[in-house]
């Protein structure tokens, strides 16, 4: 299956976010409109601090108009390696150095409106060590949990972080959990 690109227009052009709106043509010939958001990749880690609880980050998120627990989590800057800005937004964000930084794999966050895609990595840190240093418009707590208490909220569904899923999946089918 294929859809041609007929022609494309820039709608919206932020900071974080570029709106296109497409015009395209289906195998069939049909034609139809697409709305797409270009977005900067991004990279987050599942953190097992080496006491075994799990590290992750309490978030106020407008859109979702809710205070969300999330894996630590940020864009790549342009021509970033992955793997050097998981390290970095872990030092950033929980004052963590990563002693194991394992890559899980790369998900779309939804294909069907937007480009955007995470690469979800596992990483091991000792305890932070020093205090984080937040972008100026971020505000963020850490949290600290147990292996059952991270199974039991994604479990009961308090912990709706899509990110946080996949991972632990992935972690988890990897064996790097058991």
């Amino acid at each position: 299956m294929y859809e041609r690109t007929l022609s494309s227009k820039t709608v919206y052009d932020g900071r974080v976010v570029r709106l296109e709106v497409h015009e395209v043509e289906l195998e069939d010939g049909r034609r139809s409109t697409r709305e797409i958001i270009r977005h900067a990749p991004a990279v987050a880690a599942l953190v097992r601090l080496t006491d075994g609880r799990f590290l992750l980050v309490r978030q106020y998120r407008k859109a979702a108009d809710a205070c969300l627990v999330e894996l630590c989590a940020g864009l790549r800057e342009p021509g970033e390696p992955p793997e050097a800005a998981m390290r970095r937004e872990l030092r950033e964000e929980t004052g963590c150095e990563a002693s194991r930084l394992e890559h899980l794999g790369r998900v779309f966050v939804s294909p069907g409106y937007t480009d955007e895609y995470i690469d979800l990595f596992f990483a091991e840190c000792p305890p932070p060590t020093r205090a984080a240093s937040l972008d100026a418009d971020e505000a963020l707590s850490l949290v600290t949990l147990t292996r059952t208490e991270l199974e039991s909220q994604l479990h009961e569904g308090s912990i709706v972080d899509g990110k946080a899923l996949a991972a632990y999946a992935l972690a988890w089918l990897r064996g790097i959990l058991e």
